[in-house]
């Protein structure tokens, strides 16, 4: 078996919704606007370090989904996050801020190892590459709101960071925030991953493996104020038995999807 975060996180979330989408082969409907901008966002910003315009790419790569009934946040429309994607890039280049030699390699860079069980986990990484001068993993995020700054030293804990730098065994990390709101922003959160935090991580990996292959999958609910991530899951259906919350979230897909390209952007 091969495992990625993405796997995990989602076990830890709710293993029930684990089972629905991993093993019986249900997936979420590509309709969220800001998850498909997002992607094609992530492949300008790799056109970008190629030397290709980025513009173009975004442009083309967010077309795909322009005559697609999504679903969009606030007053959000494909041709409003289409100019804050420019925008975002532009701020990006005039920042200057970042570096990546060899971009052909050194972008969506896969990382593979052996756990204790004989399991493989996987990771792809955005980048490898330098922010300010210090060599670290660069992972891209875009957002509707600006990520939490303090305290200092905060993005350490960010369970995804620490998981690549155990893939990457590298210590520094950075996530690069663009933030699409009225005047756009790009925010570099730098973190320091200690070998303490890499080990720990590696055991809830391994518990949670033991978990899932022990066929654990007993539901996780969370219908309590103020946090009630039930009713935003999109496999609510499944557990309400309740066909019509199914055909509008969710899709079928023939044999199991172990999910080993959640992470891969393109």
């Amino acid at each position: 078996m091969t495992y990625s975060y993405t796997q995990i996180s989602q076990y830890l979330g709710c293993p029930r919704r684990y089972r629905h989408r991993y093993l019986d082969g249900w997936q979420e409907k590509d309709t969220r606007a800001a998850m498909l901008f997002g992607r094609a966002f992530e492949q300008a910003v790799a056109a970008l370090f190629r030397r290709e315009d980025p513009a173009v790419v975004l442009y083309e790569q967010w077309s795909m989904s322009k005559e697609m009934d999504l679903r969009y946040s606030g007053n959000d429309t494909w041709d409003r996050m289409l100019q804050q994607g420019v925008q975002l890039l532009e701020r990006f280049v005039q920042d200057s801020r970042v570096r990546i030699l060899r971009p052909r390699s050194n972008q969506q860079v896969q990382f593979t190892r052996r756990l204790g069980s004989g399991n493989n986990f996987v990771s792809y990484v955005d980048a490898i590459g330098e922010l300010d001068g210090t060599p670290c993993v660069l992972e891209w995020k875009t957002s509707s709101a600006r990520y939490p700054e303090e305290p200092a030293g905060i993005a350490a804990l960010d369970p995804q960071l620490v998981c690549y730098s155990w893939m990457s065994g590298i210590n520094e990390v950075a996530q690069v925030v663009f933030v699409r709101k009225r005047m756009v922003e790009v925010q570099y959160l730098r973190a320091t991953i200690s070998e303490e935090q890499r080990l720990e991580f590696v055991t809830l990996v391994e518990d949670t493996v033991r978990r899932i292959e022990s066929g654990l999958f007993l539901p996780h609910s969370g219908t309590r104020f103020p946090q009630n991530p039930c009713t935003t899951c999109s496999f609510v259906g499944l557990c309400l038995d309740q066909s019509d919350l199914v055909e509008t979230a969710l899709v079928r897909k023939p044999g199991v999807d172990l999910g080993l390209f959640d992470e891969l952007a393109f």
